[in-house]
């Protein structure tokens, strides 16, 4: 779980958002390590990297908008080995529920080595909404990165991914 913000790293700002991911994480069945990181993409690429080697799943919160120091969308296209547009197409479509603006956030995801790195909003509604959004991919995703491709007949994956956890967020 990371949060990216000026604010929460400057200690000016609570951190809302990141709190209550890894609150929602939890609840799931993750083991959360936290971190902060500023809205800087060199701090923010250095981050990811590091954890990506040690964890199969990294959520960040922060960055997503339009303003000038929202650089998470950057910073992480310059680390993903590649990206999974469904997850920010889901993402949004959820967001919409509650705001037109939703289509505004650049959330995304992608794949670091065999690790899931997820970026939503940084707003408290936002980013609790994006992770609901993805939560029946997250188990599946995770598994099939860890090299479990083959599903038996009649096995759904998006029955089985509500509380299957798989790693650190």
């Amino acid at each position: 779980m990371l949060t990216i913000s000026d604010g929460v790293a400057a200690g000016t700002r609570d951190d809302a958002s990141g709190e209550a991911l890894a609150a929602r994480l939890s609840e799931l069945g993750y083991e959360v390590e936290r971190g902060i990181a500023a809205d800087d993409a060199a701090s923010i690429a250095r981050i990811v990297r590091d954890r990506a080697t040690r964890t199969r799943l990294i959520v960040s919160t922060g960055g997503t908008g339009l303003g000038p120091r929202d650089v998470t969308p950057q910073a992480l296209r310059d680390v993903l080995e590649y990206e999974i547009p469904g997850f920010g197409e889901v993402m949004r479509a959820a967001g919409r529920r509650s705001t037109a603006m939703a289509d505004l956030s650049r959330s995304l995801a992608g794949v670091v080595g065999s690790c899931l790195v997820v970026c939503v909003p940084g707003s408290t509604g936002g980013a609790r909404e994006s992770l609901v959004a993805i939560e029946p991919l997250l188990a599946h995703a995770l598994e099939t990165l860890g090299g479990h491709t083959q599903h038996t007949a009649g096995t759904s994956p998006v029955e089985d991914a509500p509380g299957a956890p798989h790693s650190h967020g």
